[in-house]
């Protein structure tokens, strides 16, 4: 089910891609997320083909076992950090582009002729005055900000940095006007990729009790913890946005995400990764410890959600009804707020 998701979720991009053209927002957004995936892709291929010719030394008697393992933790951890850096470099670039299409700025190349100069146009200074009577447009969501776990009803005194735990959402998404001939009333839906990411306090990292997972302090000081829950959901909202109504040429025409809007509705979905990362320094070395495992958290996530903002950006909630970790003696909620953008 989880890979039917993944596959779904992709046609719709694929399909966004082809209708905006692939050197749009949407064509760029894509590329980038490719590119992340074949960075990891390649780095774990390469992993793989070094830690084979290790065994092949082990095997022969070139190396003991002590070395054997020893060369392996110092190529995972060499691959790790060539991960987060090629990683990082494309984030930079998802940022940067989201910023541009904030600003009204993108940029078009003419992929049929390499030599041209790429033609930047500037749709702030552009008349947008449009006759239109279309009922279903389309967005890129992007949605950044702070993230924790309600606890008895309470996100007070929690075990997790307020600051330091953050979360992440990208999707794409289509609003659909639902009457005919007024435009308050909207429909939206799409598919979304969540990260969430919880930092707890006091030098502590999660370990896994049986069906517990539970918070454990460390023996020695941590430069970072975080537990990161990567969800695919289907979001679903009534949104009320009061654009309003024109005329132009005595034809009616609806413009979107021109004045207040208010979104009320929620979510569900499927969590397709957790992982925890640990980094700490010993002996003058830096480490970075990935986990990669269940951790005890639920598999099928739901939850409520709202914004409320001015054209393109507001300000966001959402809540999962389900615990983050299925047989906890206390339940615990995962809960988030930030700003999103709706991109059209």
């Amino acid at each position: 089910m989880k890979n039917f998701i993944i596959y779904v979720s992709i046609l719709i991009l694929t399909t966004t891609v082809k209708m905006f053209g692939q050197e749009t927002f949407e064509g760029k957004a894509k590329a980038i997320a490719s590119q992340i995936e074949k960075i990891t892709k390649e780095e774990k291929a390469l992993l793989k083909l070094q830690v084979e010719d290790i065994n092949k030394e082990l095997e022969n008697g070139i190396i003991n076992r002590e070395q054997a393992d020893e060369k392996k933790l110092k190529l995972a951890e060499k691959s790790a950090s060539k991960i987060e850096n090629r990683v990082a470099a494309e984030e930079m670039k998802l940022t940067a582009l989201v910023k541009e299409k904030v600003e009204g700025r993108i940029t078009y190349l003419d992929t049929t002729n390499p030599r041209r100069p790429s033609i930047r146009i500037n749709f702030r200074n552009k008349d947008t005055t449009k006759v239109s009577e279309k009922r279903t447009t389309s967005q890129f969501v992007f949605a950044a900000g702070v993230n924790n776990l309600v606890t008895n009803k309470a996100v007070a005194h929690s075990d997790y940095r307020y600051w330091g735990s953050h979360f992440y959402e990208i999707g794409v998404s289509y609003n659909t006007r639902i009457l005919k001939n007024d435009n308050l009333l909207h429909f939206k839906y799409g598919l979304s990729l969540q990260y969430n990411n919880l930092r707890p306090t006091d030098n502590r990292y999660f370990v896994e009790n049986g069906k517990q997972t539970n918070l454990q302090t460390a023996a020695i000081k941590l430069d970072d913890s975080r537990l990161r829950n990567v969800n695919i959901v289907a979001p679903l909202y009534l949104e009320f946005d009061f654009s309003g109504n024109k005329n132009h040429n005595d034809k009616p025409f609806f413009q979107t995400h021109k004045s207040v809007r208010v979104g009320l509705g929620g979510f569900a979905g499927f969590n397709v990764k957790t992982k925890q990362i640990i980094k700490y320094e010993e002996n003058g070395h830096d480490y970075t410890q990935k986990e990669k495992g269940s951790f005890n958290t639920n598999d099928f996530v739901y939850g409520v959600g709202a914004y409320f903002g001015y054209k393109e950006t507001s300000l966001y909630v959402k809540y999962d009804l389900n615990p983050l970790f299925k047989n906890n003696v206390v339940d615990q909620n995962n809960i988030s707020l930030g700003v999103r953008f709706d991109l059209n």
